[in-house]
């Protein structure tokens, strides 16, 4: 019906740089079109894609890195937006169970902007549960309530996270996921726009 929403899928992971890229040309998608976000994390798995720890990697995979970055600057000056490369690889699981306290709660997109624009500052440590617990509270949200969610409830949540993304054969964020066709990267919303507009869900 023309009223109704289309709900797309979106795999984040704080830690990736384009995933951060891709979080304001997403939001602009429910503005230009009928659709409704689903922001469901999924950790990037460095090692696995970039060759082991930072003193293990392979001069070809510093070569990649290195340009990655490169491009994720590019985007980012032409958008007025800072990105520094993380000084270590983190382990983003308490902070995606903080995005989904978040989303819980209606209030994912001003919590995750703080935490992508801090962690890319270097001014964020995603792995210290009292420097996430300040941005929560700061966000309006329980930080105590955080605390607890992330003891009980939030690894099966997040463990279920990642099941469905498994499920959508993600393999990296950010990916969007249309009507069951993934979009993978902060430079394919461009063609998420172009689906989106052939199956008439243009405001």
């Amino acid at each position: 019906m023309a009223g109704e929403l289309l709900t797309i899928k979106l795999y984040y992971d704080y830690k990736s740089p384009f995933a951060y890229l891709a979080m304001a040309p997403a939001y602009a998608l429910m503005e230009s079109h009928r659709v409704r976000l689903h922001y469901i994390p999924h950790e990037l798995n460095i090692r696995g894609a970039f060759g082991g720890d930072l003193d293990e990697r392979p001069e070809r995979e510093w070569r990649k890195i290195r340009y990655l970055y490169l491009d994720a600057r590019r985007y980012a000056n032409a958008r007025g937006v800072i990105i520094r490369g993380p000084e270590k690889i983190f382990d983003s699981k308490l902070a995606l169970m903080s995005g989904l306290w978040a989303d819980r709660h209606g209030l994912f997109r001003p919590y995750s902007d703080r935490v992508f624009e801090r962690f890319f500052k270097r001014e964020l440590d995603i792995e210290n549960a009292a420097a996430l617990a300040a941005v929560i509270k700061e966000t309006g949200l329980d930080a105590d309530g955080f605390n607890r969610y992330a003891l009980h409830d939030g690894p099966r949540e997040l463990a279920d996270a990642f099941a469905a993304g498994d499920r959508d054969g993600v393999f990296g964020v950010p990916t969007f996921i249309v009507d069951g066709e993934p979009f993978w990267g902060n430079d394919r919303v461009e063609w998420v726009v172009k689906k989106l507009d052939a199956m008439g869900l243009r405001r």
